[in-house]
């Protein structure tokens, strides 16, 4: 592919390295190649348009990053990353949970100075057991890391949706080109027969033939610029933009597997780290109960004339036991962690599968591009012969439409299988987890 240009309405329509066909001449019947074209004013059929222009500032990289700061599954990210921050600040705190004052007064003559009384405070606080803090600790840091291997899984996740939607919009191009190439070449024809039989030298039969042709690749064009403008929506839809790349063809990777810095495959496996961590916190927190540790004062007296008696203590509330209530919360985290595990096999199949796929697709469509492009040649060549043939007499419109209609789906077909090996290359980089 050599490049784009702008049309009328905003519609980029992809250039190709291939033979022109007879609607790609200038004004000076010179052959214009995909550097010397000029864009064109071209007039929709249905005057339904979703505009979409051509960036040439924008890259493929840039349009992926700005998709995915409007992209829904942001939330979640959001809510991730939140989480691991809270996760970090219960781990770096110096104490595992609230701290209590307590304050006790007793009198047996209340307001009055004399009989016996008591009066003490007591702060308690909530200590850490051994190894807990770091337990948490490893929790939160893998929280973290799983929330960064989140957003790339995500990234990786819009990545592919842009390039399926830039994609289809290409193809759609396409069959919008190659029905307007077909209905300019029969509105030529159909004027060039209706002169014909004017001048009597071809029956009416073959006019209302050219009309009927014409109208059916009018047809053709309605319809493919509908698919133009449902790609065009769909891609809105996705990005938020009424903008598209100038380029976003992709060099394809040198990766020939699935490795396990696959963006897919590092998510999963920072979810099974965080799980594991999870269990050993559980097994380390006590859901009812923390060690607690108290420090207080106290001041009583004894009788009427009793001497104040002045006091301080250290209490300490140990733990024991405590596993079979632990055992449930335990056996929860390690469902979830065998889920994960489960989920990741199934991931490693599919990311298997989905590159084997795009390999045999890349192969299939470089051999169906070289027999396209041959196929093109000969259609061309022999719609020559047969336009030549025509204009002598010697065939009738039927064999020269049936010829012409074989000529231009060839040269649609080689375009399209040109497209298709581009978008394979990127979905063969897709499949191997490379972000453009």
């Amino acid at each position: 592919m050599n490049g784009y240009r702008h049309i009328k309405y905003g519609l980029p329509v992809l250039l190709l390295a291939s033979t022109p066909c007879a609607a790609e001449l200038n004004d000076s019947g010179e052959h214009l190649t995909a550097m010397s074209r000029k864009p064109v004013a071209e007039k929709l059929i249905v005057e339904h348009i979703d505009p979409v222009e051509t960036d040439p500032a924008l890259s493929l990289a840039e349009l992926v990053e700005l998709t995915l700061e409007k992209y829904p599954d942001r939330l979640i990210n959001e809510a991730l990353t939140q989480e691991a921050d809270a996760l970090a600040e219960r781990s770096d705190a110096w104490v595992a949970g609230s701290t209590a004052l307590a304050l006790d007064y007793f009198d047996d003559r209340i307001a009055d100075n004399f009989g016996s009384r008591e009066a003490s405070a007591k702060l308690e606080v909530t200590t850490w057991k051994w190894g807990q803090r770091d337990a948490g600790q490893a929790v939160a840091q893998q929280a973290s890391l799983s929330a960064q291997k989140q957003l790339a899984a995500v990234k990786l996740e819009v990545t592919r949706l842009v390039r399926e939607a830039l994609w289809n919009m290409e193809i759609a191009n396409i069959g919008l080109q190659q029905a307007q190439n077909a209905l300019s070449i029969s509105e030529q024809l159909m004027n060039k027969v209706e002169r014909r039989v004017e001048l009597g030298d071809l029956p009416r039969a073959d006019l209302l033939l050219a009309k009927g042709e014409y109208l059916q690749n009018r047809a053709l064009v309605t319809q493919a610029e509908a698919e133009v403008m449902h790609s065009r929506k769909a891609y809105a839809s996705l990005t938020t933009l009424s903008r598209v790349p100038g380029s976003y063809q992709e060099k394809q990777s040198d990766i020939t597997a699935v490795t396990a810095n696959h963006p897919m495959l590092e998510a999963v496996n920072a979810i099974i780290e965080r799980k594991q961590a999870e269990i050993e916190w559980t097994k380390t927190t006590d859901p009812i109960n923390q060690p607690k540790l108290s420090v207080g004062a106290k001041s009583q007296r004894d009788g009427r004339n009793g001497q104040d008696i002045e006091s301080v203590g250290v209490g300490v509330v140990m733990l024991f036991g405590g596993e079979a209530y632990n055992a449930p919360e335990i056996a929860k985290v390690n469902v979830e962690l065998n889920h994960a595990k489960a989920q990741r096999e199934h991931l490693y199949r599919q990311l298997e599968k989905n590159l084997h796929e795009a390999e045999h697709s890349l192969e299939v469509t470089r051999a169906e591009l070289a027999i396209a492009n041959e196929l093109k040649q000969i259609a061309e060549t022999h719609l020559k012969m047969t336009e030549i043939s025509f204009s002598a007499g010697e065939i009738n419109l039927l064999d020269l439409l049936k010829i012409q209609a074989r000529s231009l789906e060839a040269t649609r077909n080689a375009k399209l299988q040109e497209v298709k090996l581009q978008r394979n290359i990127a979905f063969y980089n897709q499949a191997v987890g490379v972000q453009p």
